[in-house]
């Protein structure tokens, strides 16, 4: 089809809303909101969705600490946000595609990716970038918002291709609104109807920089108003919240019926509650006051509350959950500094013709390695 083709034929009088407060299912001590309407989950899926947050939380502390071991590199923390995080992968259909930021650990876990997989990167392994066969998930993206016009063409092909049963899920954070990507994403996203999901994190911070220095819109939501699609705003710690909406508007871009596929914008309210990057100090731009404040509204502690009040979690099942969440991340985090790498790799795929500055480097690596053996780099790690 033709692109005037597809503009002529574009559904230009659906409705465009945007919702002032942020939509919420369960209020901070894990009770169900006033005319608020739980999620049609089964309680196996509700107890799972628990149990994935809970290890997202575990797999953070984990990975932070390994960092400041020496065993992995510089590493995202998503402590606050894995809520929002497993929340929308559970919305994804297995054929729906997801488009993380380098934050996105949990979502990549829930959408099929190993959590050794996660880690092997970040240990100067690159086939952890590689996408898993059979599992819809692309590479991290670390240039801010260049995902957001990709994802837009991956919807467009599968409206094309009359893939009517596949979305597609973008995350992307509040400071990649101030980037051009965003605005090209999305305007061609409300053009020509893709069937996509733009979940734009608003963690209230990129890096040192606050939400309010961003934009000067009151929400972020509001901006898919210029783009003719619907915004919405919801509360990013309410992980039962951020499955309805997402679901609701993966549903939407997958509609049956000709000319009702549409696009959403979602603004996920919600907080990083520990620095951007373990490089990164936030004491140094922002007052540990404030994130106290959002620490009350924890994804964890809230989910769980709402649990052993509907009678689906007790102290021995969660003791149960902590022991399986232990062993799985324990597994990983064994699989993947068993995983080989030959040091080599490090000159190869830089240039096409490797200049000899690094033809010497690797020169002495390969003395250094002749002389002491592989074992010396293991106490490097270790």
């Amino acid at each position: 089809m033709s692109a005037q083709k597809e503009l002529d034929q574009q559904d230009t009088s659906s409705p465009v809303t945007i919702a002032e407060q942020p939509v919420q299912v369960l209020d901070a001590d894990g009770n169900v909101c006033p005319n608020a309407t739980l999620p049609d989950l089964s309680d196996e899926t509700l107890v799972s969705m628990y149990e994935d947050i809970k290890l997202a939380r575990r797999f953070d502390e984990r990975a932070i600490s390994l960092q400041r071991q020496g065993r992995i590199a510089t590493y995202a923390p998503m402590t606050g946000q894995e809520g929002a995080q497993v929340a929308t992968s559970y919305a994804l259909d297995e054929q729906d595609w997801l488009f993380p930021t380098y934050r996105e650990h949990a979502a990549k876990y829930v959408h099929g990716v190993q959590l050794a997989s996660l880690l092997k990167p970040l240990r100067g392994i690159r086939d952890g970038y590689a996408v898993p066969d059979g599992v819809n998930v692309m590479p991290e993206y670390i240039p801010i918002a260049t995902q957001v016009p990709q994802a837009m063409g991956m919807a467009w092909g599968h409206k094309l291709q009359g893939k009517a049963d596949h979305a597609v899920l973008c995350h992307l954070g509040d400071g990649a609104t101030s980037e051009g990507d965003f605005h090209e994403g999305l305007n061609f996203a409300g053009v020509f109807d893709v069937p996509a999901v733009f979940v734009c994190n608003n963690n209230q911070w990129a890096i040192s920089v606050p939400r309010e220095r961003q934009t000067a819109s009151e929400t972020i939501a509001q901006k898919a108003q210029s783009y003719g699609i619907e915004g919405v705003r919801v509360d990013g710690l309410d992980p039962l919240a951020m499955y309805q909406v997402t679901n609701e508007a993966l549903n939407k871009a997958k509609a049956p019926a000709a000319g009702e596929r549409r696009p959403t914008l979602i603004e996920a309210v919600l907080y990083r509650f520990g620095a951007h990057t373990t490089a990164d100090d936030p004491s140094a731009y922002r007052d540990e006051d404030e994130a106290n404040e959002w620490k009350a509204k924890d994804p964890v502690d809230r989910f769980g509350k709402f649990l052993y009040k509907q009678g689906l979690l007790d102290e021995r099942l969660e003791a149960e959950m902590d022991a399986r969440i232990e062993a799985t991340i324990s597994d990983a985090i064994e699989a993947a500094e068993q995983a080989e790498s030959d040091p080599n790799q490090l000159f190869e795929y830089v240039y096409d013709e490797m200049p000899d500055r690094l033809r010497e480097q690797r020169a002495e690596l390969d003395a250094l390695r002749e002389k002491y053996g592989d074992g010396a780099f293991d106490g490097v790690l270790e």
